[in-house]
């Protein structure tokens, strides 16, 4: 049978969350439970693949046994043998064909500024120093809207068939200090938000002129975008799937 794991993590001690040669992951830790536990190797599906340092609140990632097990007592197991920075929330059972990454819908990003510096939120927000112009921030994200081709914010060496993104949703938030952006997608390119981010802070920073970000988008360049900003301050916060796919009807 398939099983979807609804997870977070923090990725500060990861090199990010797909399996790496030398390096150790969140799916490789997840997978050494899970094995461990059902008694068999298991391996798991991730719905994305953050970049080292990047934390989840919310991550699915699914997985196929036919071992014996309580599913109602699964996800207390794997919490008791999980570190402290990766806690699982639920555990159930899907449709087979169900696939925690492809049929995912959208895909939602937070990235926390620290407007102040803060003796606390410095391993969790990016401190900015200088003043932000945070209406043209705002002005300049919501333009993203009209554009699909987002090459100019990917890295360069990645293998995909297309750099087009369907964005949904992007909006500044200032919250206790901090100035909270959330982007919401079908699909994300690697490294996307965090240039995006670089890039909008450029623009409040005056370095850049809210008029030429369509000629940095058009270019399809990455060195015409800002810089990539540091993995610690973005989060993967929600992850949306068709409700039959999720209740396993």
């Amino acid at each position: 049978m398939r099983y979807f794991i609804e997870l977070s993590y923090n990725g500060q001690a990861y090199h990010g969350w797909q399996n790496q040669p030398n390096a150790i992951s969140v799916q490789e830790v997840i997978e050494k439970a899970l094995s461990t536990i059902l008694g068999q190797k298991t391996a798991v599906v991730g719905a994305g693949r953050t970049d080292a340092g990047v934390h989840a609140k919310q991550m699915f990632a699914h997985f196929e046994t036919d071992a014996d097990f309580s599913i109602e007592k699964l996800s207390y197991k794997l919490n008791a043998f999980l570190p402290e920075d990766i806690a699982v929330h639920n555990v159930f059972s899907v449709t087979p064909e169900a696939h925690a990454r492809f049929h995912a819908t959208s895909r939602t990003y937070l990235y926390r500024i620290a407007l102040d510096k803060s003796a606390f939120n410095y391993q969790s927000a990016y401190f900015v120093k200088k003043k932000l112009e945070i209406n043209k921030m705002q002005a300049a994200a919501n333009s993203l809207l009209n554009y699909k081709d987002f090459q100019c914010f990917s890295k360069s060496k990645t293998d995909v068939n297309t750099y087009n993104c369907n964005i949904m949703q992007v909006h500044f938030e200032q919250v206790d200090g901090e100035l909270h952006f959330t982007i919401q997608a079908d699909r994300f390119l690697r490294n996307m938000v965090r240039a995006i981010v670089g890039t909008l802070i450029n623009i409040g920073l005056g370095k850049i002129n809210l008029s030429d970000l369509h000629n940095i988008i058009e270019s399809k360049n990455r060195q015409e975008a800002g810089y990539s900003v540091p993995a610690h301050g973005l989060y993967l916060i929600h992850i949306s799937y068709p409700e039959t796919i999720i209740n396993g009807n």
